[in-house]
């Protein structure tokens, strides 16, 4: 007999095909209630607490993205793969059956070899394909992302730093071609194909609200571009020196209201100072290329910014900033700069303790690969926003909140959670698991040990023989 899941699913999909001919309102309702429950636990779909708050035509409008609609009686129906895929970022080194396992993800009870065989769960992500997870991810992460908890404020202005960063695939042909990798016109070549991710990170709550993922061939600039729009007003947004842009900068601050940039000089900027304002702060006037002013016609001929200088353990270092002089110091600037660094341990934090510094991806196919981080992004947000709502409700900063330890935890929760018995609370079970989330702050009376960064991978000087035999 079919159950109330696969009712509720099959005339989802036969309202999809018929949209004139078939409403059903209720049936969404069931899809809230089954995915965003805080009243009973019967599969990982109902006790996901950590998406309490997604409105339910966002869950409506994910799906309705999956690449083929099918009224077949499944056991792995498109809510439980998305949720299957999340599993996957909390559990990188479990075989994908026994994360179905782990969280109980099947529509006819327990999620075992005997039901689930591995081809039916790829040909299960293949049907749902990567948009929902994508449109899920982008949608959520502009929401959570502009939570405020107090403290988190600069001077008046939310704070968010964009930055790149490198993933890397199996190597096979169709990967390979699409996603290509660090080659030159030459022989040269990584060992792995390579994709491009710029993210637009909330600094306090390193929750990403935005991210655009792309071949490695394309740069970092034209993907800062497209979330433009998503920075708010009020803000000012942190970027590194190889985001020097007019056009980048320019365009941040014309599509908004008081929306401002920071970033470091490039030795060779040639300028003219046109104003000391004191000690280490002047406002300096640049020429805009004509390659940016052939892109942007708009852009002036000449631009002015000013110019921060101070010194950071004998080094001097000098940042451009869009802030005004008469209302934010010299001194205060320089120390925000120095929260750019939380971007790079939020990569840090998802490469190191989600992908157990695997970097590269498990997924063999391109639609699967993109399908893959975006559900690596989504789960990461959903840990963050939990440890941030944990960390407010004990006075305390999300960013103290130790990313790895809270990663486990959640995720060891949700296998007990998966399991638990019909009248268990989601409620209770997430009062508790916030209240168990308050033992892991970070203690800042002892400061991290500083260690240097190094390059993991790196270009080959020949080209890569795969079928050489391994040095003895």
């Amino acid at each position: 007999m079919r159950n109330a899941v696969h009712l509720r699913l099959e005339a989802w999909w036969t309202a999809t095909e018929n949209p004139d001919k078939f409403s059903c309102p209720d049936f969404f309702v069931s899809i809230q209630q089954l995915l965003l429950s805080i009243e009973e636990l019967h599969s990982f779909s109902d006790h996901s607490t950590f998406t309490q708050n997604i409105p339910v035509e966002w869950i409506e409008s994910a799906l309705t993205l999956s690449a083929k609609a099918s009224i077949r009686r499944r056991r792995l129906p498109e809510d439980q793969v998305l949720w299957l895929v999340l599993g996957m970022a909390l559990f990188r080194n479990e075989p994908i059956q026994e994360v179905a396992r782990r969280l109980n993800i099947c529509s006819e009870g327990l999620a075992s070899e005997s039901l689930i065989a591995k081809s039916g769960i790829s040909a299960a992500r293949q049907r749902l394909g990567a948009d929902p997870l994508q449109w899920l991810f982008q949608r959520t992460g502009e929401h959570w992302a502009n939570e405020r908890f107090e403290g988190d404020d600069w001077q008046g202005l939310q704070v968010f730093a964009v930055d790149g960063v490198l993933f890397r695939t199996p190597d096979t042909p169709d990967l390979r071609e699409h996603f290509g990798s660090g080659n030159t016109s030459t022989q040269r070549q990584t060992p792995y194909p390579m994709l491009r991710c710029v993210a637009l990170m909330n600094t306090h709550s390193h929750v990403v609200m935005d991210a655009q993922v792309s071949p490695y061939r394309r740069g970092e600039i034209p993907l800062a571009e497209t979330m433009l729009a998503k920075i708010p007003d009020h803000s000012i947004t942190l970027f590194d020196k190889g985001f020097w842009s007019a056009n980048l900068m320019h365009s941040l601050m014309d599509k908004g209201c008081d929306r401002h940039w920071l970033i470091p000089a490039r030795t060779n900027l040639v300028y003219d100072v046109v104003e000391h304002y004191g000690d280490g702060d002047e406002l300096w006037q640049m020429k805009v290329s004509p390659q940016a002013r052939k892109k942007n016609p708009s852009l002036p001929e000449y631009w002015q910014v000013r110019a921060v200088t101070y010194d950071v353990a004998g080094k001097t270092k000098t940042v451009l900033t869009s802030l005004p002089a008469s209302g934010y110091s010299a001194e205060s600037i320089a120390g925000l700069y120095h929260q750019r660094w939380e971007i790079e341990l939020g990569f840090r934090d998802i490469k190191s303790s989600m992908l157990s510094n695997a970097v590269t991806l498990r997924s063999k196919t391109v639609a699967l690969v993109y399908q893959e981080l975006w559900g690596i992004f989504l789960a990461y947000n959903l840990i963050r926003r939990e440890a941030s709502h944990a960390a407010a409700s004990h006075g305390q900063r999300a960013k103290d909140v130790r990313f790895k330890m809270a990663f486990e935890y959640i995720a060891a929760n949700l296998v007990v959670m998966a399991g638990a018995k019909p009248e268990s609370k989601t409620g209770n079970r997430l009062k508790n698991l916030r209240s168990g989330i308050c033992n892991l702050f970070l203690d800042r009376k002892n400061p991290r040990p500083g260690r240097p960064r190094m390059v993991k991978i790196s270009k080959t000087r020949y080209p890569v023989n795969r079928n050489a035999a391994p040095l003895k």
